[in-house]
């Protein structure tokens, strides 16, 4: 059974349109796809405030098997969220005040995290979370592997550095991502993975490349978690049979489920 340790982004999505407020994050969100495989054990590690937010987040833990032992509750500490604004075709997007970090922010790891980190198979994170570089400087370090969402960052020169440390480079792309992604799989040992939205997705490996379609979707819902829940099939899928298609097929799957519904999960 592989252990996954999801951190650091917990936080409650907010959805303009109806005000409703859901539980989400990359690392809530990606925990709670990958808490469907039984070949998975689960860990989250974050901050949440102590207010209804984090309450909300706890409880959606609890209903799921996933350990919460580093997630750490801050007293008097707020919760961040995320505003969400939708486009026609349920596509999301955002304000410039969207987001508010709250103590997600300002939490800076213990060493009980660190433990934590060197005690797990496989750790995923973003790119863009405060604590990437603690995360970083625990992997050079460790023997865990290290899954990072890039997001949509396009600044290869300071990614490129940190490839020897990455085994799982994922990042929502374009045409224009996968020259540099195929370029950088013959240099570094990682699994350099680039969703394209309705065109599928692309892996490559050693300079190999992997192409498969996307899973149909009758109609968007919303689009909040997508990149997550196809993270999430495509490293637990990975995890079980090292089948590189295989993996992408699940991932897909997972996409076009959370593309169906509001909410990340």
């Amino acid at each position: 059974m592989a252990h996954i340790l999801c951190m650091p982004t917990l936080c409650a999505d907010i959805f303009d349109a109806t005000g409703e407020i859901l539980p989400g994050g990359e690392a809530l969100n990606f925990a709670c796809i990958a808490a469907r495989y039984n070949h998975i054990r689960l860990s989250l590690l974050g901050a949440i405030g102590e207010d209804e937010p984090g309450r909300h987040i706890l409880r959606v833990i609890d209903e799921r098997p996933i350990d919460r032992s580093n997630v750490h509750v801050i007293p008097g500490g707020a919760t961040a969220t995320h505003r969400i604004y939708h486009t026609p075709e349920g596509d999301r997007y955002f304000k410039p005040d969207s987001w508010q970090g709250g103590v997600f922010s300002s939490y800076r790891l213990t060493d009980g995290d660190a433990d934590a980190m060197r005690a797990a198979d496989v750790v995923f994170c973003t790119y863009y979370s405060p604590n990437f570089p603690e995360i970083l400087e625990i992997r050079k370090h460790a023997d865990f592997r290290l899954a990072v969402d890039f997001d949509v960052d396009r600044d290869f020169a300071r990614m490129e550095p940190l490839l020897p440390y990455v085994n799982f480079f994922l990042i929502s792309g374009d045409d224009s991502v996968l020259p540099v992604a195929k370029a950088w799989s013959e240099k570094y040992d990682a699994l350099f993975n680039v969703t394209l939205a309705e065109r599928g997705s692309v892996t490559y490996l050693h300079g190999r490349e992997y192409r498969v379609q996307a899973v149909p979707v009758a109609e968007v819902i919303d689009t909040t978690g997508c990149g997550d829940s196809y993270h999430a099939g495509f490293v637990c899928s990975f995890l079980k049979d090292g089948d590189i298609l295989a993996a992408m097929e699940e991932g897909s799957r997972r996409a076009s489920e959370t593309l169906g519904h509001m909410g990340g999960f």
